[in-house]
C-alpha cells in the first residue's frame, strides 16, 4: 500500500512498505497494526525521494537476546533499547532492507525512568530504529539535530509529545 506523505510539501507518495513482525517475547500492547502505523509514518517522513521500496523486519526481544546481539555487533555487554541492522549494500538507493530489534524490558524500564508512557516510548524507539534503517544517524551533532527534529515531527503527527523535552537528565 502506498501512503501519501502527511504534511509533506509536494505530496509525493511514500515508498511501498513490506513489514514482518517477530515476537520473541510477549508484547500484547504492541500489535502488528500499531507497529506498522508507526513505521509507515517514519517511512513517509524519513525516506529519501529515491526510495521506492522498504522491506523491514521488526523483532521484539527480551534482555538475553538483546545483550547477545549488542555484544556480538557492538561489543557492549548489556541489553540495549533498539538495534538496527541495515543491509543496503546494493548500488541502488531505491530499496531499503533492514532488521530492527527492540528489547521490550529495556523499553519498559526507560519509559518508567524517563516519566513517559510505555506506548509513547515504544513509538519513539520504533521510529528511531526505522530512521536508522532509512540512513539517518546521530553520531555527529548536526546529524543528531536533524534526526531528532525528524523524530519530533513524526511523533507530533501521531499526537505524541516531544520525547527529548520530557527526558529526565
Amino acid at each position: 500500500m502506498v501512503l501519501p506523505l502527511p504534511g509533506v510539501a509536494g505530496g509525493r507518495s511514500a515508498p511501498k512498505l513490506s513489514l514482518s513482525v517477530q515476537y520473541a517475547i510477549s508484547a500484547k500492547s504492541l500489535p502488528r497494526w500499531r507497529l506498522r502505523r508507526w513505521i509507515a509514518r517514519a517511512v513517509a517522513y524519513g525516506a529519501s525521494e529515491s526510495v521506492q521500496n522498504v522491506q523491514l523486519t521488526l523483532r521484539l526481544v527480551g534482555s538475553v537476546e538483546s545483550q547477545r546481539l549488542n555484544f556480538g555487533y557492538r561489543t557492549k555487554s548489556k541489553p540495549t533499547n533498539v538495534l538496527t541492522f541495515d543491509y543496503n549494500e546494493f548500488d541502488t538507493d531505491e530499496l531499503v532492507l533492514a532488521d530492527i530489534v527492540i528489547c521490550t524490558p529495556v523499553l519498559k524500564a526507560e519509559a518508567r525512568a524517563q516519566g513517559k508512557t510505555y506506548l509513547d516510548h515504544a513509538a519513539h524507539l520504533v521510529i528511531h530504529g526505522t530512521l536508522h534503517a532509512l540512513g539517518h544517524d546521530h553520531i555527529k551533532p548536526a546529524q543528531a539535530q536533524l534526526m531528532e527534529g525528524l523524530e519530533r515531527r513524526i511523533l507530533a503527527s501521531l499526537s505524541i509529545a516531544d520525547p527529548y523535552a520530557t527526558e529526565k537528565k
